[in-house]
């Protein structure tokens, strides 16, 4: 049941959710939760959708918190590790999925349109792994999981700042797997295919058409595809599994 004066629990294992205030990263808190994790999500300015997702995992008897966090800044970053996570709570699990977008053509893209994107999508995956990294190593133990994209592998016309990042995900996420792996701290990718979401939501009927025409398995993903990938990586059935990056996309680019 729902309660507002929750208090975290200083030894349940904790999942840090970005991004956790819809589509994607909503699931994955939400799966998460059912797993067992108690789930600190961060959201940057949908208040009203973050604390929904809090009050649907405690409806479910799970526990959950939301926090408002600028991925892009290091110094909201350490500040939120640093009064919420460290010492407080068992950081199990960290889930770098916040993300935006700003499609348009490399020709008419303006420098904050890149920059804008890396900074979210990618530097701010940096800093929380950062964070994390350094409590986890304490501990010894620890998953990190990246959402990066298909089109991170393959890029798209009119993605360039987009697909930059999420292809300097994958990178960054076989990196941290080396340096990490002696503290038995795991670190992988899902890089989700086109899935139903808020930013698809828009697309045009032609445009679906062609985007599933492209799926082997003839259907765009849902949030949930995603979400139990993620859940999977997290538990103790992925021990030994890192550096990897694990694509739910319907069979595209494989």
């Amino acid at each position: 049941m729902s309660t507002e004066h929750q208090t975290p629990d200083s030894a349940q294992p904790t999942a840090v959710v970005t991004g956790g205030s819809r589509g994607i990263g909503k699931a994955i808190a939400v799966t998460l939760a059912r797993d067992g994790f108690q789930i600190f999500l961060t959201y940057a300015s949908r208040a009203d959708e973050a604390h929904a997702v809090v009050t649907q995992i405690r409806d479910d008897g799970g526990k959950a918190w939301a926090f408002p966090v600028n991925v892009a800044s290091s110094q909201n970053v350490a500040e939120f590790f640093a009064t919420a996570v460290k010492g407080k709570v068992d950081l199990a699990v960290l889930v770098n999925n916040a993300g935006i977008t700003k499609d348009v053509f490399l020709v008419r893209m303006k420098d904050e349109d890149f920059d804008n994107i890396l900074a979210v999508n990618l530097r701010g995956a940096f800093f929380c792994t950062r964070e994390a990294a350094k409590i986890m190593s304490r501990a010894r133990k620890g998953r990190i999981i990246n959402i990066s994209s298909v089109v991170g592998q393959s890029g798209n016309a009119g993605q360039a700042n987009y697909a930059a990042s999420k292809s300097g995900l994958l990178g960054f996420t076989k990196s941290c797997a080396k340096e990490l792996a002696a503290r038995q701290i795991t670190v992988n990718a899902v890089a989700p295919g086109f899935i139903e979401t808020d930013m698809t939501a828009g697309l045009t009927e032609d445009v679906r058409a062609s985007y599933i025409d492209s799926i082997p398995l003839k259907r765009m993903g849902t949030v949930t595809d995603v979400a139990e990938a993620v859940a999977f990586l997290a538990s103790d059935r992925a021990a030994y599994i890192t550096g990897q990056v694990l694509g739910v996309n319907g069979g595209m680019y494989c």
